[in-house]
């Protein structure tokens, strides 16, 4: 029997709608419709609940992510006398650009646009048809003209994204075959208990790149020779693991250890198996992790608006491509995860610390998408940029404050020891391959006019 146990946040889009909508310039007839910073922290908050009920993978959550906010970064930014399009900028991206008219409300564009993408990639597509509808009817009512001509904006924009997106090669991945497992070789990937699960995404570095010229770019270097010699690089590697996990698991359930893996988990579906019952657990991906700390950043330095969505967008690709970079690397290395070898070779009875996620070990996920996020976040907002990580409350985890944002990318990187799912170097190279991948963006992808 599976039954599932699932923790909401606590949303703030049913206030946002009554609250947050505020008037100015008033006139007679129609009131101005003012958008907030707030209420696009609430609309990307109600998509990252629905992805958390809908169970996307880390991959694909990325996916889900990055399209919506390149759409409001247009619709807001037609005829930005500041932020530049990305359009010919990413790839195969070409728009043509809305004709910008004083009617227009262009934050209110922005937003409509972030829904109607949005929307395309969910499964429960009316959780956000409903929130969305009863925006639409607010908005109408306090300015009918300006909402029409807004919605002709956004949908102007999101049409091209969703176009755009639609041939990034996604929908062909889902019909290519299973990932073949070599039964016979010790060091290539096997499923992991307790669900066995067949690995995920195995076809992820076909997916379009947005900035990269290509999904293998920033190939790593590879790991240490698979060998189970005890002086090799890779057995010593892999005692770590062991040797670390057992400490830590000598230190008790309330060490620091086990709080920073279980804080960077961030895996969106765990098994739980009690007898004949199997549990489902559900959370936030990597990626979303990185988000809510890009929302927590543009809080608390009261970003505006534009700022915001320019955090999201920049933040939402980088983490998008660093996905394709490290999948790319994983499904060619196809290594052995560290759990299969210990059980087999050194102790039958160990458990990681954190549940072993369904997909080759090298690099490191968690590692890549930190690397380009925390370095994304650094060129936006700053070094030494110190915050209080409030993104795991809503699972039951105590806030984690933070120096920096690479001090976290380091801190979820080495999560990963912690947690007995990944070897050093996976973790040590998998956050220079996400800090590549910044890198080049930061090459390629211009946000602000020239002066």
């Amino acid at each position: 029997m599976l039954s599932m146990k699932t923790k909401f946040t606590p949303t703030l889009y049913t206030t946002l709608i009554l609250l947050n909508v505020f008037f100015a310039s008033c006139s007679k007839d129609q009131k101005e419709i003012e958008i907030s910073s707030d209420q696009y922290h609430a609309t990307v908050d109600h998509l990252t609940q629905i992805m958390i009920h809908d169970v996307f993978s880390p991959p694909v959550a990325s996916r889900i992510y990055v399209y919506p906010n390149i759409a409001a970064y247009e619709a807001l930014n037609s005829g930005s006398s500041k932020y530049k399009s990305l359009s010919n900028q990413l790839t195969n991206l070409n728009l043509s650009h809305f004709d910008v008219n004083n009617k227009s409300n262009k934050r209110l564009a922005s937003l409509i646009a972030y829904m109607d993408v949005a929307k395309e990639l969910i499964f429960s597509k009316e959780k956000l048809t409903s929130y969305r509808d009863s925006l639409y009817g607010v908005w109408n009512k306090l300015n009918s003209k300006s909402f029409d001509n807004s919605k002709k904006q956004g949908l102007h924009y999101s049409s091209q994204i969703i176009q755009w997106m639609n041939n990034d090669n996604y929908a062909q991945t889902r019909t290519m075959p299973e990932h073949n497992i070599l039964s016979d070789d010790p060091s290539q990937w096997k499923p992991t208990p307790p669900s066995y699960m067949d690995a995920i995404e195995p076809h992820w570095n076909k997916i379009r790149t947005f900035a990269l010229d290509s999904a293998s770019q920033f190939k790593p270097k590879s790991h240490p020779t698979f060998s189970l010699e005890k002086n090799s690089d890779f057995h010593k590697e892999l005692m770590e693991v062991y040797n670390v996990t057992k400490g830590i698991n000598e230190k008790g359930d309330t060490s620091e250890e086990i709080a920073i893996a279980r804080f960077w988990d961030c895996n969106p579906y765990v098994s739980v198996t009690r007898g004949h019952f199997m549990f489902a657990s559900k959370k936030i991906t990597p990626g979303a992790h990185w988000i809510g700390i890009c929302k927590i950043a543009c809080k608390q330095t009261n970003s505006n608006f534009e700022k915001t969505v320019h955090a999201y967008t920049k933040t939402s690709i980088s983490i998008a491509d660093a996905f394709i970079s490290c999948w790319d690397e994983k499904y060619r290395s196809n290594l052995v995860r560290p759990e299969t070898l210990i059980n087999k070779y050194l102790d039958e009875t160990w458990e990681p610390v954190l549940q072993t996620p369904p997909f080759p070990e090298y690099t490191s996920g968690h590692s890549v998408v930190s690397g380009a996020a925390s370095e994304t976040l650094t060129n936006i907002f700053g070094d030494n940029f110190q915050f209080d990580d409030t993104t795991e409350l809503p699972y039951g985890l105590p806030v984690r404050k933070f120096s920096s944002f690479r001090n976290a990318a380091k801190e979820a990187a080495v999560s990963r020891l912690y947690g007995g799912i990944h070897y050093r170097s996976a973790i040590d190279l998998g956050l220079t391959q996400g800090q590549n991948v910044f890198k080049k963006h930061n090459e390629s992808i211009s946000y602000f006019l020239s002066k």
